[in-house]
């Protein structure tokens, strides 16, 4: 038989050509530059600079403030997803159910999603604030000696709390949709064979809901790891004693404040390798368990 030969056309390139540019301008090339930064000793104008091997490297991984935000960066990331998947789920499944008010109970839920993650700080600030902080008042009054700015496990209370309300609009609308998109018959037919609403949600709703719930488990790991900087910039600053301060928040400050730009080059490589394999991680044994 003749073989079938297709044309060749530059016309898909052309198309694809401005993002392919994009993503080696913003994401390739400062990629490579960090890497190949973190081989190198500078002073803190980058006027002259020195070719140290793996030096920076073992600096940071001998240092114990790099090892406790690392620590926290962890506990932090998994506590923010699983809380914030766990609330919107419950929220989801509870607007999903309302019949009168509907349209508007869901537009509330939905509202937080766009504020910017420094707003979101600022607003939590402000509602922990020692002079007229809501919250802040409001814990103390129970008893519990509330104090973020000196407290390392009161900050910490504080950050989760923003970043979870902050992320919690966003699984809402994931959740919500996929909810709306179980078939009304599957539905009907789990009704009439449990009568059961607890056990019908974990048989039948939640594992149909499962690859929303993978996808939002990587994303919500994903905005703990890198989108919550702005949090703790304006709430804490990383504070106190760098209690809260995550990997990116901690690059940052010795980076741009303590000019430390070799060690800080490799953080962000020794990040850029623990999120590349907890992505390998997620994708190789937990979507196993997902059934689309």
């Amino acid at each position: 038989m003749k073989r079938v030969q297709f044309e060749h056309s530059a016309v898909p390139y052309l198309f694809v050509a401005p993002q392919i540019l994009i993503i080696s301008i913003f994401f390739l090339w400062p990629a490579a530059q960090a890497v190949y930064q973190s081989f190198l000793l500078e002073d803190a104008f980058g006027m002259s600079s020195q070719f140290v091997w793996f030096r920076n490297f073992e600096d940071v991984l001998s240092s114990s403030s790099w090892t406790r935000s690392a620590v926290f960066t962890v506990v932090f990331s998994v506590l923010v997803a699983v809380i914030s998947i766990t609330l919107s789920l419950f929220l989801a499944v509870r607007a999903d159910e309302v019949i009168r008010g509907a349209k508007s109970y869901r537009t509330m839920l939905m509202w937080g999603y766009a504020i910017a993650p420094p707003v979101a700080g600022l607003l939590g600030n402000m509602m922990f604030n020692p002079l007229m902080g809501d919250l802040y008042k409001a814990f103390n009054s129970f008893g519990f000696e509330f104090n973020h700015i000196q407290n390392a496990n009161d900050a910490t209370f504080v950050v989760i709390l923003i970043a979870v309300w902050k992320q919690v609009s966003v699984n809402f609308i994931f959740f919500l949709s996929g909810l709306q998109g179980i078939p009304k018959s599957v539905q009907e037919a789990a009704t009439l064979d449990c009568k059961s609403a607890e056990r019908r949600f974990w048989t039948i709703t939640f594992p149909l809901l499962a690859p929303t719930t993978f996808f939002l488990l990587v994303i919500n790991l994903t905005y703990a790891f890198f989108e919550t900087f702005g949090i703790i910039d304006v709430s804490t600053k990383g504070s106190p004693g760098g209690a809260t301060a995550t990997l990116v928040y901690k690059v940052y400050v010795d980076g741009f404040i303590g000019a430390d730009l070799g060690g800080s080059s490799a953080q962000s490589v020794l990040l850029m390798i623990m999120v590349s394999v907890l992505t390998v991680f997620q994708f190789r044994f937990i979507e196993r368990k997902v059934h689309y």
